[in-house]
């Protein structure tokens, strides 16, 4: 019994992070038009989230060790809850954009800790289906976010698209006495410095991104936050290079197949990431759809990550991983090439949520098992923050270029010509990854490539 809810409250929390991700874009223009402000502070609903989702992913990982997996996972359900509801009665937009930067703390405990929390209570083949579900949960909270968040939307108000994720959350931390207890695991002392570093890092640069086309990039603000930025992020560089247990162990990029996988899913969330964003306004504006609408049409993105992975698996066997991969590159930067010269999408959105799906499907294992089996746990926690990172930058720099080409309001006839703009762009990106990651894989040491083989199931 204890396992089954183990599972079950586990998974309940984990939909709520991808749901809430994907189910703020549907609310964006309503937010900025009901809170009687402008994109770009608007644009920190959804940042600030991503920011220190990705900045305390770490942190809170080591704070599962160090003071127990449960006790994590319940802090970060709760947090996250208690931000949520906030969110959801916020009568101004700093209220907004505050409770969404502490919720994104609580996400990231909400991840590591249920992650902890099943890799704890299950072993072996049971650990790997489970895991299979976790995947699948991220997936289903990505697809179905935004059909549903635009339902309630259309029925109760933006406000409602926070509220039952809140609600929801709270009525979960009611179950947690079902959960198995855990031990702490570590004994030597927390290094704060270097992810401190990093999150300062990145919130100053994605300041200096959103804030940089109505400001000026000549302004005080933007050029402070920018040299802040790069200080902080040599300074975290510096930190994790002399450390002698280091959060991120740097020297994992000199693997030539792990740079070549982290930058394949840098590229990969460089196009999902700002289309689950930005599509629904998108649509809404170009097409005269509603919210509702608008979030079922994204599924067209977002669909195929429910059956691809399981069908990439299947095909190891007889398609190499690597090749996968790459195929995954091509897939995507054809699809936005294609999306931007035509007037079409359901074929150009098939293509890139079918590419998508394939890197979803195999990059995390084959990160993880491109390592050592004793720097597995470091490959996964700098894959991870690689990813998420991309994930904020991409969604925040595409965010600005929108606003800038469209004055601000994601609307008007600019917008279709913008988004164009910002998918020429990803898709050549893609193109380009896709040749160097061949290049990398090609000077991968050959016990390498036989593991990858096998990959890992993560």
């Amino acid at each position: 019994m204890n396992r089954l809810a183990t599972v079950g409250i586990s998974l309940t929390a984990l939909f709520l992070v991808p749901f809430t991700f994907s189910g703020t874009s549907v609310a964006l223009t309503r937010i900025t038009e009901d809170l009687h402000t402008t994109f770009a502070a608007t644009q920190w609903v959804v940042n600030g989230y991503s920011a220190t989702f990705a900045g305390f992913m770490l942190v809170t990982g080591s704070f599962s060790d160090r003071y127990g997996r449960r006790r994590m996972f319940l802090a970060g359900v709760a947090l996250f809850s208690v931000c949520a509801l906030v969110s959801a009665m916020a009568a101004n937009i700093v209220v907004l954009d505050l409770a969404r930067v502490v919720a994104g703390i609580g996400a990231a405990a909400m991840v590591t800790g249920a992650s902890a929390v099943l890799g704890e209570a299950y072993t072996g083949a049971e650990r790997t289906r489970i895991f299979g579900l976790f995947g699948a949960t991220i997936g289903l909270g990505l697809a179905l976010g935004l059909t549903m968040a635009g339902l309630l939307i259309e029925s109760f108000g933006w406000r409602s698209a926070f509220g039952l994720p809140g609600v929801i959350g709270l009525i979960t931390l009611a179950f947690f006495r079902f959960l198995p207890d855990s031990h702490k695991t570590a004994t030597a002392r927390m290094d704060w410095t270097g992810p401190a570093a990093f999150t300062v890092a990145l919130m100053l640069l994605i300041l200096v991104v959103a804030e940089g086309p109505e400001l000026g990039w000549t302004s005080s603000l933007v050029l402070i936050a920018l040299l802040g930025s790069v200080t902080s992020f040599l300074l975290f560089v510096r930190i994790e290079r002399r450390a002698s247990d280091p959060m991120l162990d740097l020297r994992l990029l000199t693997s030539p197949r792990f740079l070549g996988l982290c930058a394949t899913m840098v590229a990969i969330v460089s196009v999902f990431a700002p289309l689950v964003v930005y599509l629904p306004s998108y649509f809404m504006a170009t097409e005269a759809v509603t919210a509702a609408q608008a979030g079922a049409l994204v599924v067209l993105l977002t669909g195929p990550m429910l059956v691809v992975p399981i069908l990439c698996g299947m095909v190891t066997r007889w398609v190499n991983p690597s090749t996968q991969v790459i195929a995954s590159l091509v897939l995507v930067g054809a699809g936005a090439a294609w999306f931007a010269a035509t007037d079409g999408y359901v074929g150009p959105l098939l293509l890139i949520g079918v590419g998508i799906a394939i890197a979803i499907g195999l990059l995390d294992g084959l990160a993880v098992g491109s390592m050592p089996a004793e720097q597995a746990g470091m490959a996964a926690g700098l894959f991870n923050t690689t990813k998420l990172t991309g994930e904020t930058l991409a969604v925040t720099v595409v965010g600005s270029v929108l606003a800038a080409r469209t004055s601000g309001t994601l609307a008007g006839a600019e917008y279709p010509a913008a988004m164009d703009l910002a998918l020429w762009v990803l898709g050549a990106l893609c193109l380009g990854v896709a040749l160097l990651v061949a290049m990398l894989f090609r000077t991968s040491k050959p016990e390498t490539r036989e593991l990858e083989r096998r990959p890992a199931m993560s």
